[in-house]
């Protein structure tokens, strides 16, 4: 019996406990993650690739990023490389070809000017500005052309200013009106008409008043121009069969007929100093382009091989002639040294400019300061009336109607 005094047995099989000691801590946090891992369940990593493999992969997707980057970058430049000419102001010109042009100074007149970037097609330009004139006094916005326009199925004269202004209608008639060409003041306009049924000669003033016919009982009567001083007009018809050139006092009085030949002459102009006159002949199979004087005499070859067709005109300073050739559906705008009636044929295709490339482009005309041409051409689809710098650049569309306009020709009120 205890007595609650006595200190309490120790079993004999118990131990006393150990002093727990920092070492002895240490080793049993040891033990239990030991005991932990070996009960966690154990994963593969066969699987995964060596270190190597791994960095290839993730380089790849980066160098596909920055090749995409730069073929974007090189892309951009040569959009911006390919748009260098303002959108607002398309210049059209084709490829200039080497030519053989008689005499030597013919070169550096034509490359006085360097060609403009091409563009694929012309557009209307408003703003003229920029473009200087050999003639002080002359300018686009001063200067007239007068041209056919097919109004209600109904081949009309129109006029506008150089710069594609100002366009308005002259005539309003049934029967075909066509052929205009100013007088040498620019006050009045001469053309053919068949208001009045055989194609006759014309002139009226810029309103379309005062019309007078000038020519009577002579067959059909084409392409009327005057001469520098206003007193003659030359042109076309076929009185006495097939087309020749015939001369006429300014009022339609005394008819001289000045060439006699049973092919076609047609589209005679005089020079700007009234000695010569040009015009297209077939005489030789294809059309060529011939020039005499004044009264017939001295007749000459300008041109060979090159199917010349229709209209034609002088440079301000009696040098070229600009005319226009070339198969059907594709004819262009050519430049040629007046010197070639020097020799024997004329000059060849090598031998003569070519101004236009493309456009099937037709009856073209100089301006009165000789530094521009003005023609009518099917770019848009439809005959237009453009204008081109003389050495074949900086062309520009001044009409753009769905109706055809053509045979232009430049006046100008000094």
């Amino acid at each position: 019996m205890s007595t609650g005094n006595e200190e309490p047995k120790i079993s004999s099989y118990l131990k006393p406990p150990r002093e727990d000691t920092p070492l002895r801590r240490r080793a049993r946090q040891r033990a239990q993650h030991a005991q932990r891992a070996q009960r966690a369940p154990r994963y593969r990593t066969s699987f995964l690739p060596p270190l190597w493999i791994l960095l290839a992969a993730g380089a790849f997707p980066l160098l596909f990023v920055l090749s995409m980057f730069w073929l974007r970058q090189a892309q951009k430049e040569n959009g911006q490389a390919s748009n260098a000419v303002p959108s607002e102001r398309f210049v059209v010109t084709a490829t200039l070809e080497a030519t053989s042009i008689i005499p030597s100074s013919f070169y550096e007149w034509l490359t006085a000017t360097p060609p403009s970037a091409p563009t694929p097609t012309p557009t209307i330009v408003m703003e003229f500005q920029h473009f200087a004139s050999a003639t002080p006094s002359f300018s686009l916005y001063n200067s007239d052309i007068v041209f056919v326009c097919y109004v209600n199925e109904s081949d009309e004269i129109c006029v506008m200013k150089a710069d594609g202004s100002g366009l308005r209608q002259i005539t309003d008639r049934p029967g075909t009106d066509w052929y205009p060409s100013f007088s040498p003041d620019g006050r009045s306009i001469i053309f053919s008409s068949q208001g009045r049924g055989d194609f006759n000669i014309f002139r009226m003033d810029l309103n379309g008043d005062d019309l007078q016919q000038l020519t009577h009982n002579m067959g059909d009567n084409y392409a009327p121009a005057l001469s520098p001083d206003g007193t003659r007009i030359v042109f076309a018809s076929t009185s006495g069969g097939g087309q020749n050139i015939w001369v006429m006092n300014h009022d339609g009085s005394n008819p001289i007929r000045l060439t006699h030949d049973t092919r076609d002459d047609v589209d005679p102009v005089w020079s700007p100093d009234g000695q010569r006159i040009s015009f297209t002949s077939t005489r030789h199979s294809a059309g060529d382009l011939m020039v005499m004087n004044a009264d017939g005499s001295n007749l000459r070859q300008v041109t060979h091989g090159i199917s010349v067709e229709g209209r034609n005109d002088w440079s301000s300073d009696n040098r070229y002639l600009t005319f226009y050739a070339g198969p059907a559906g594709d004819k262009d705008i050519y430049l040629v040294d007046v010197d070639c009636m020097s020799i024997d044929g004329g000059c060849g295709p090598d031998q003569i400019r070519k101004l236009t490339h493309g456009g099937n482009n037709k009856g073209p005309g100089f301006s009165p300061d000789g530094q521009w041409i003005t023609f009518a051409s099917q770019y848009d689809g439809d005959n237009e009336i453009f204008i081109v710098r003389i050495d074949g650049t900086e062309l520009y569309q001044l009409t753009a109607n769905r109706r055809a306009d053509w045979q232009p020709r430049w006046g100008w009120q000094p």
